[in-house]
Protein backbone atom coordinates (compact mmCIF):
# COMPACT_ATOMS: atom_id res chain seq x y z
CA UNK A 1 0.00 0.00 0.00
CA UNK A 2 0.91 3.90 -0.38
CA UNK A 3 0.20 6.64 1.65
CA UNK A 4 -3.57 8.16 0.25
CA UNK A 5 -2.84 11.64 -2.03
CA UNK A 6 -5.97 12.93 0.33
CA UNK A 7 -7.01 10.70 3.22
CA UNK A 8 -9.70 12.80 4.66
CA UNK A 9 -11.39 13.62 1.15
CA UNK A 10 -10.71 9.80 0.88
CA UNK A 11 -12.65 8.35 3.75
CA UNK A 12 -14.85 11.29 4.05
CA UNK A 13 -16.25 10.58 0.29
CA UNK A 14 -16.12 14.30 -0.91
CA UNK A 15 -16.62 14.74 -4.22
CA UNK A 16 -14.29 17.42 -5.95
CA UNK A 17 -17.06 19.47 -6.74
CA UNK A 18 -18.75 19.73 -3.66
CA UNK A 19 -19.66 22.38 -1.09
CA UNK A 20 -17.74 21.00 1.02
CA UNK A 21 -14.47 20.16 -1.45
CA UNK A 22 -14.88 24.07 -1.95
CA UNK A 23 -15.01 25.09 1.73
CA UNK A 24 -11.61 22.83 2.19
CA UNK A 25 -9.96 24.28 -0.61
CA UNK A 26 -10.75 28.09 0.83
CA UNK A 27 -8.85 26.49 4.03
CA UNK A 28 -6.41 25.07 1.65
CA UNK A 29 -3.31 25.55 4.53
CA UNK A 30 -5.40 23.45 7.54
CA UNK A 31 -5.87 20.98 4.20
CA UNK A 32 -2.46 21.05 3.14
CA UNK A 33 -0.96 20.65 6.50
CA UNK A 34 -3.46 18.18 8.17
CA UNK A 35 -2.38 15.87 5.16
CA UNK A 36 1.45 16.87 5.39
CA UNK A 37 1.33 15.40 9.09
CA UNK A 38 0.14 12.15 8.05
CA UNK A 39 2.62 12.19 5.05
CA UNK A 40 4.91 12.72 7.54
CA UNK A 41 4.36 11.10 11.09
CA UNK A 42 3.85 7.78 8.49
CA UNK A 43 6.17 8.53 6.17
CA UNK A 44 9.65 9.33 8.17
CA UNK A 45 12.00 6.49 8.18
CA UNK A 46 13.09 6.30 11.89
CA UNK A 47 15.00 3.43 13.71
CA UNK A 48 13.28 5.96 16.98
CA UNK A 49 9.95 4.52 15.63
CA UNK A 50 9.55 2.09 12.79
CA UNK A 51 6.81 2.50 10.43
CA UNK A 52 5.31 -1.16 11.36
CA UNK A 53 5.49 0.22 15.19
CA UNK A 54 3.81 3.62 13.56
CA UNK A 55 1.25 2.12 11.74
CA UNK A 56 0.17 -0.44 14.66
CA UNK A 57 -0.55 2.45 17.05
CA UNK A 58 -2.46 4.49 14.38
CA UNK A 59 -4.42 1.50 13.81
CA UNK A 60 -5.35 1.00 17.94
CA UNK A 61 -5.84 4.47 17.95
CA UNK A 62 -8.55 4.77 15.45
CA UNK A 63 -10.47 1.55 16.07
CA UNK A 64 -10.65 3.03 19.90
CA UNK A 65 -12.49 6.41 18.22
CA UNK A 66 -14.49 3.78 16.77
CA UNK A 67 -12.86 5.15 12.88
CA UNK A 68 -13.04 1.37 11.53
CA UNK A 69 -12.28 2.86 8.41
CA UNK A 70 -9.24 5.13 9.15
CA UNK A 71 -8.14 1.92 11.64
CA UNK A 72 -8.36 -0.42 8.21
CA UNK A 73 -6.47 2.28 6.30
CA UNK A 74 -3.59 2.08 8.48
CA UNK A 75 -3.79 -2.04 9.48
CA UNK A 76 -2.96 -2.13 5.59
CA UNK A 77 0.45 -1.68 5.74
CA UNK A 78 1.36 -3.94 7.54
CA UNK A 79 1.75 -4.24 11.42
CA UNK A 80 4.07 -4.75 14.24
CA UNK A 81 3.33 -7.49 16.90
CA UNK A 82 1.58 -5.79 19.32
CA UNK A 83 2.92 -8.31 21.80
CA UNK A 84 6.18 -6.65 21.55
CA UNK A 85 8.07 -5.55 24.23
CA UNK A 86 8.16 -1.82 22.64
CA UNK A 87 4.61 -2.04 22.16
CA UNK A 88 2.95 -2.63 24.98
CA UNK A 89 3.69 -0.19 27.17
CA UNK A 90 3.65 2.22 23.84
CA UNK A 91 -0.22 0.58 23.51
CA UNK A 92 -1.14 1.58 26.85
CA UNK A 93 0.63 5.13 26.44
CA UNK A 94 -1.95 5.07 23.47
CA UNK A 95 -5.08 4.56 25.40
CA UNK A 96 -4.59 6.54 28.37
CA UNK A 97 -4.08 9.83 25.57
CA UNK A 98 -7.50 8.06 24.19
CA UNK A 99 -9.87 7.84 26.74
CA UNK A 100 -8.15 9.78 29.79
CA UNK A 101 -5.10 11.99 28.71
CA UNK A 102 -5.67 13.71 31.96
CA UNK A 103 -4.68 11.20 34.31
CA UNK A 104 -1.25 10.97 32.65
CA UNK A 105 1.37 10.91 35.19
CA UNK A 106 5.06 10.56 34.45
CA UNK A 107 4.98 6.71 34.90
CA UNK A 108 3.95 6.01 31.14
CA UNK A 109 6.65 7.63 30.18
CA UNK A 110 9.50 6.18 32.35
CA UNK A 111 8.03 2.88 31.14
CA UNK A 112 8.73 3.46 27.86
CA UNK A 113 11.89 4.60 28.58
CA UNK A 114 12.80 1.18 30.45
CA UNK A 115 11.22 -0.36 27.15
CA UNK A 116 13.89 1.07 25.23
CA UNK A 117 12.05 3.97 23.79
CA UNK A 118 14.24 7.37 22.88
CA UNK A 119 13.40 10.63 24.19
CA UNK A 120 12.62 11.50 20.42
CA UNK A 121 10.57 8.27 19.66
CA UNK A 122 8.47 9.28 22.86
CA UNK A 123 7.83 12.49 21.44
CA UNK A 124 6.85 10.87 17.90
CA UNK A 125 4.44 8.54 19.68
CA UNK A 126 2.86 11.05 21.39
CA UNK A 127 2.31 13.31 18.58
CA UNK A 128 0.72 10.50 16.08
CA UNK A 129 -1.43 9.31 18.81
CA UNK A 130 -2.69 12.73 19.41
CA UNK A 131 -2.46 13.28 15.60
CA UNK A 132 -4.74 10.09 14.95
CA UNK A 133 -7.34 11.66 17.74
CA UNK A 134 -7.64 14.91 15.52
CA UNK A 135 -8.08 12.51 12.17
CA UNK A 136 -10.29 10.57 13.41
CA UNK A 137 -12.61 13.16 14.33
CA UNK A 138 -12.28 14.90 10.87
CA UNK A 139 -12.99 11.87 9.99
CA UNK A 140 -16.43 11.66 11.46
CA UNK A 141 -17.14 15.59 11.29
CA UNK A 142 -16.12 15.41 7.16
CA UNK A 143 -18.53 12.56 6.59
CA UNK A 144 -21.52 14.16 8.84
CA UNK A 145 -20.88 17.51 6.72
CA UNK A 146 -20.99 15.16 3.57
CA UNK A 147 -24.19 13.73 4.27
CA UNK A 148 -22.54 10.34 4.77
CA UNK A 149 -22.82 7.66 7.54
CA UNK A 150 -20.95 7.82 10.51
CA UNK A 151 -21.13 5.92 13.95
CA UNK A 152 -22.55 8.24 16.80
CA UNK A 153 -21.26 6.47 19.94
CA UNK A 154 -23.58 6.81 22.94
CA UNK A 155 -20.53 8.89 25.27
CA UNK A 156 -21.78 11.32 27.55
CA UNK A 157 -20.82 14.97 26.51
CA UNK A 158 -20.20 16.77 29.17
CA UNK A 159 -17.26 18.80 31.14
CA UNK A 160 -14.65 16.51 31.98
CA UNK A 161 -12.87 16.44 35.35
CA UNK A 162 -9.33 17.53 35.79
CA UNK A 163 -6.22 18.18 38.03
CA UNK A 164 -6.83 19.70 41.81
CA UNK A 165 -3.88 18.77 43.29
CA UNK A 166 -2.43 22.73 44.42
CA UNK A 167 1.32 21.63 43.79
CA UNK A 168 3.15 20.04 40.02
CA UNK A 169 5.56 17.28 40.69
CA UNK A 170 8.38 19.37 40.91
CA UNK A 171 6.85 21.51 43.67
CA UNK A 172 5.36 24.54 42.17
CA UNK A 173 1.79 26.02 42.53
CA UNK A 174 -0.24 24.46 40.22
CA UNK A 175 -3.74 25.56 39.13
CA UNK A 176 -6.64 23.59 40.46
CA UNK A 177 -9.72 25.23 38.61
CA UNK A 178 -10.12 26.74 34.66
CA UNK A 179 -9.16 30.12 34.66
CA UNK A 180 -8.30 32.81 31.71
CA UNK A 181 -5.16 33.89 33.73
CA UNK A 182 -1.60 33.51 32.15
CA UNK A 183 -0.01 29.82 33.07
CA UNK A 184 3.63 28.32 32.67
CA UNK A 185 3.57 24.95 31.60
CA UNK A 186 6.72 22.63 32.56
CA UNK A 187 7.65 19.01 30.75
CA UNK A 188 7.92 15.70 32.22
CA UNK A 189 11.01 15.06 29.57
CA UNK A 190 13.78 16.85 28.99
CA UNK A 191 12.97 19.62 26.21
CA UNK A 192 15.61 20.26 23.94
CA UNK A 193 18.15 22.83 24.32
CA UNK A 194 18.37 24.88 22.33
CA UNK A 195 22.27 24.91 21.36
CA UNK A 196 21.59 21.51 20.35
CA UNK A 197 19.51 22.68 17.32
CA UNK A 198 21.28 23.46 14.27
CA UNK A 199 21.07 26.87 12.76
CA UNK A 200 18.43 25.92 10.34
CA UNK A 201 16.43 24.18 12.85
CA UNK A 202 17.14 27.36 15.06
CA UNK A 203 15.64 29.43 12.62
CA UNK A 204 12.80 27.35 12.12
CA UNK A 205 11.83 27.67 15.85
CA UNK A 206 12.42 31.56 15.53
CA UNK A 207 10.34 31.74 13.21
CA UNK A 208 7.49 30.48 15.14
CA UNK A 209 8.12 31.69 17.77
CA UNK A 210 8.59 28.98 19.72
CA UNK A 211 12.57 29.33 21.05
CA UNK A 212 12.17 30.14 24.53
CA UNK A 213 9.33 27.50 24.69
CA UNK A 214 10.03 24.27 26.82
CA UNK A 215 6.86 22.71 25.11
CA UNK A 216 7.88 23.44 21.79
CA UNK A 217 11.49 22.83 22.49
CA UNK A 218 10.46 19.29 23.67
CA UNK A 219 8.37 18.67 20.27
CA UNK A 220 10.84 20.04 18.09
CA UNK A 221 12.97 16.29 19.03
CA UNK A 222 11.01 15.84 16.07
CA UNK A 223 10.77 19.04 14.31
CA UNK A 224 9.38 17.95 10.87
CA UNK A 225 6.11 16.79 12.44
CA UNK A 226 6.00 19.90 14.53
CA UNK A 227 6.53 21.91 11.56
CA UNK A 228 3.39 20.45 10.08
CA UNK A 229 1.22 20.26 13.50
CA UNK A 230 2.24 24.26 13.44
CA UNK A 231 1.06 24.81 10.17
CA UNK A 232 -2.03 22.91 10.70
CA UNK A 233 -2.77 25.09 13.33
CA UNK A 234 -2.33 28.46 12.07
CA UNK A 235 -4.50 27.37 8.95
CA UNK A 236 -7.37 26.66 11.38
CA UNK A 237 -7.50 29.33 13.45
CA UNK A 238 -5.51 32.25 11.64
CA UNK A 239 -7.58 32.12 8.50
CA UNK A 240 -10.39 35.05 7.38
CA UNK A 241 -14.09 34.49 6.75
CA UNK A 242 -15.96 31.80 7.92
CA UNK A 243 -16.51 31.38 11.46
CA UNK A 244 -15.66 34.02 13.14
CA UNK A 245 -12.16 33.61 14.88
CA UNK A 246 -13.56 33.81 18.75
CA UNK A 247 -15.70 31.11 17.63
CA UNK A 248 -13.19 28.78 16.81
CA UNK A 249 -11.54 29.96 19.91
CA UNK A 250 -14.76 28.91 21.96
CA UNK A 251 -14.21 25.47 20.21
CA UNK A 252 -10.57 25.08 21.18
CA UNK A 253 -12.21 26.08 24.87
CA UNK A 254 -14.84 23.52 24.52
CA UNK A 255 -12.40 20.74 23.84
CA UNK A 256 -10.22 21.92 26.46
CA UNK A 257 -13.42 21.40 29.16
CA UNK A 258 -14.15 18.38 27.77
CA UNK A 259 -10.37 16.37 28.20
CA UNK A 260 -9.58 18.70 31.76
CA UNK A 261 -7.06 20.64 29.81
CA UNK A 262 -6.70 23.94 32.48
CA UNK A 263 -3.76 25.62 30.35
CA UNK A 264 -5.36 25.21 27.04
CA UNK A 265 -8.23 26.38 28.36
CA UNK A 266 -6.53 29.43 29.58
CA UNK A 267 -4.92 30.43 26.03
CA UNK A 268 -7.76 29.88 24.09
CA UNK A 269 -10.53 30.84 27.01
CA UNK A 270 -8.97 34.09 26.95
CA UNK A 271 -8.61 34.98 23.15
CA UNK A 272 -12.34 33.84 23.31
CA UNK A 273 -13.24 36.42 26.01
CA UNK A 274 -11.10 39.13 24.13
CA UNK A 275 -12.24 38.63 20.45
CA UNK A 276 -16.20 38.04 21.43
CA UNK A 277 -15.94 40.91 23.85
CA UNK A 278 -17.81 38.97 26.20
CA UNK A 279 -15.77 37.67 29.59
CA UNK A 280 -19.30 36.70 31.38
CA UNK A 281 -20.22 34.08 28.49
CA UNK A 282 -16.60 32.23 28.58
CA UNK A 283 -15.93 32.74 32.30
CA UNK A 284 -19.91 30.76 32.21
CA UNK A 285 -18.58 28.03 30.45
CA UNK A 286 -15.17 27.30 31.95
CA UNK A 287 -17.17 27.35 35.45
CA UNK A 288 -19.15 24.68 34.56
CA UNK A 289 -18.17 21.42 36.74
CA UNK A 290 -17.56 17.84 35.77
CA UNK A 291 -20.16 15.97 34.44
CA UNK A 292 -22.70 19.13 33.13
CA UNK A 293 -23.79 20.63 30.40
CA UNK A 294 -21.13 22.34 28.98
CA UNK A 295 -23.62 25.11 26.53
CA UNK A 296 -25.86 25.77 29.81
CA UNK A 297 -26.56 29.66 30.25
CA UNK A 298 -25.26 30.31 26.54
CA UNK A 299 -27.34 32.49 23.89
CA UNK A 300 -28.78 29.70 21.10
CA UNK A 301 -25.89 30.37 18.64
CA UNK A 302 -23.54 30.02 21.27
CA UNK A 303 -25.38 26.72 22.92
CA UNK A 304 -25.14 25.20 19.32
CA UNK A 305 -21.57 25.61 18.59
CA UNK A 306 -20.68 24.51 22.06
CA UNK A 307 -22.77 21.56 21.88
CA UNK A 308 -21.04 20.32 18.53
CA UNK A 309 -17.74 21.09 19.45
CA UNK A 310 -18.16 19.10 22.71
CA UNK A 311 -19.55 16.05 21.12
CA UNK A 312 -17.10 15.94 18.61
CA UNK A 313 -14.26 15.85 21.80
CA UNK A 314 -15.76 13.13 23.33
CA UNK A 315 -14.01 9.75 22.79
CA UNK A 316 -15.57 8.20 21.17
CA UNK A 317 -17.38 11.06 19.17
CA UNK A 318 -21.13 11.92 19.99
CA UNK A 319 -21.37 14.17 17.42
CA UNK A 320 -24.53 13.52 15.07
CA UNK A 321 -27.07 14.95 12.66
CA UNK A 322 -28.88 17.00 15.44
CA UNK A 323 -26.05 18.48 16.26
CA UNK A 324 -25.10 19.94 12.06
CA UNK A 325 -29.16 20.71 12.23
CA UNK A 326 -28.43 23.55 14.77
CA UNK A 327 -25.20 25.69 14.21
CA UNK A 328 -27.46 24.99 10.59
CA UNK A 329 -30.34 26.46 12.30
CA UNK A 330 -27.91 29.37 13.73
CA UNK A 331 -26.78 30.54 10.33
CA UNK A 332 -23.37 28.51 9.62
CA UNK A 333 -22.81 27.60 6.35
CA UNK A 334 -20.47 25.03 5.29
CA UNK A 335 -17.23 27.01 5.65
CA UNK A 336 -18.40 28.00 9.25
CA UNK A 337 -19.27 24.28 9.66
CA UNK A 338 -15.62 23.00 8.56
CA UNK A 339 -13.86 25.89 10.69
CA UNK A 340 -15.89 25.19 14.25
CA UNK A 341 -15.33 21.10 13.55
CA UNK A 342 -11.12 21.81 12.87
CA UNK A 343 -11.51 24.48 16.02
CA UNK A 344 -12.59 21.62 18.20
CA UNK A 345 -11.29 18.70 16.75
CA UNK A 346 -7.38 20.28 16.59
CA UNK A 347 -7.37 20.45 20.18
CA UNK A 348 -7.76 16.76 20.24
CA UNK A 349 -4.28 16.98 19.39
CA UNK A 350 -3.24 19.72 21.54
CA UNK A 351 -4.81 18.92 24.69
CA UNK A 352 -3.03 14.88 24.80
CA UNK A 353 0.28 16.55 24.41
CA UNK A 354 -0.42 19.11 27.08
CA UNK A 355 -1.85 17.13 29.73
CA UNK A 356 0.51 13.75 28.75
CA UNK A 357 4.08 15.70 27.98
CA UNK A 358 4.17 17.79 31.29
CA UNK A 359 1.71 19.93 33.48
CA UNK A 360 0.62 23.50 33.89
CA UNK A 361 1.77 26.19 36.66
CA UNK A 362 1.37 29.36 37.86
CA UNK A 363 3.19 32.79 39.88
Amino acid sequence: MTLSQDILAELAEIAPDSALAAARAVREAATRHAQGSYETLFGQQDNDFPLDERFAVAARVAKLHESDALAAHYAGFGIADPTSPRLVPALAFARLLTFTPVEATPSPLEALIRAGWTLRGIVTLAQLIAFVSFQSRLVTGLRLLNGKSITVAQTPVAAGFWHTSPQTLSGKRAPVRFTRDELHWEPWLAAKPLAEFTPDEQALLAKFGHSDSPYFRLLARNQPVLEQRTLTDKGIFYTPGGLPRAERELAATVASKVNGCIYCASVHARKAAQLAKDETAVETLLAVTPGENLSDGQTPGWQAQIDFAAAISVTPPALGAGHLAAVEQQGLDTLAQLDLLQSAAFFAWANRLMLTLGEPWQE
